[in-house]
């Protein structure tokens, strides 16, 4: 784990975040306390008797969201609750927002750039051992086991957060909700890059199909992102 002062300089997160997406996704950050401010009208419409915690992380995300269509040279607009909790971009935009208890990020690009944006923040702690057979495949578990012995809970974790990622990023697309079953996670330690790929079919994805995404740690945290292409950019 860093200290204290790593876990809480902004710009460390927001620069292992932006070097995770292409320069044209914009990345945004708040901290997730305090007074719920920043958000604008329309955008707590959809919570329904949120704590004060939770309003908390929700403005934050908003805050962040903000500051990336700020970055990305778009007009701010309201980010909606949909009834799914998932963020309702504005037109023409697709984005994500995630949180820890110590830090939210945002990211947000054009949809005829786009299709999807993935985004998802852990706290770079062991994932718990009995979560492990929920959350990991056979073969994610045959890998964890030939991985150093101090190390496999927190790429567990890592491996948690890459299915959050691929996971914000398919919904985009598919509205459909699926289990971690669904994807089988092939991190590549040396470079950073993870492969999500599809156990069967989520329409219009089928079985096999690879996302691909990237992976940091820094900060105590561990981040994951991914940035599926849109059909009209010109890649």
């Amino acid at each position: 784990m860093n200290d204290l002062a790593d876990i809480f300089a902004e710009d460390t997160i927001e620069a292992i975040a932006r070097d995770l997406f292409p320069e044209d996704v914009a990345v945004g950050f708040a901290f997730p306390w305090g007074a719920p401010e920043g958000m604008l009208p329309g955008e707590p419409s959809g919570l329904v008797r949120p704590t004060q915690k939770r309003l908390a992380e929700f403005a934050a995300g908003r805050r962040a969201a903000h500051q990336a269509m700020e970055r990305l040279g778009v007009p701010v607009r309201a980010v909606a609750h949909g009834l799914d909790r998932a963020p309702v971009w504005p037109r023409g935009l697709v984005g994500g927002i995630s949180h820890t208890d110590t830090h939210c990020l945002a990211v947000v690009a054009q949809d005829t750039d786009y299709a999807a944006l993935g985004l998802d923040l852990e706290a770079d702690e062991d994932l718990p051992r009995d979560l492990i057979e929920v959350v990991c495949t056979p073969a994610e578990r045959g890998w964890l086991s030939v991985q150093p012995h101090e190390v496999r809970g927190r790429l567990a974790r890592l491996i948690f957060s890459a299915k959050e990622c691929a996971y914000k990023a398919q919904f985009g697309l598919t509205r459909q909700l699926i289990g971690f079953e669904a994807f089988e996670i092939t991190p590549d330690l040396e470079t950073g890059q993870f492969e999500a790929t599809f156990t069967q079919d989520v329409l219009p994805f089928t079985r096999g199909a690879c996302l691909h995404g990237q992976f940091a740690f820094g900060g105590g945290i561990i981040l994951t992102g991914m940035a599926l292409p849109g059909k009209d950019a010109a890649r």
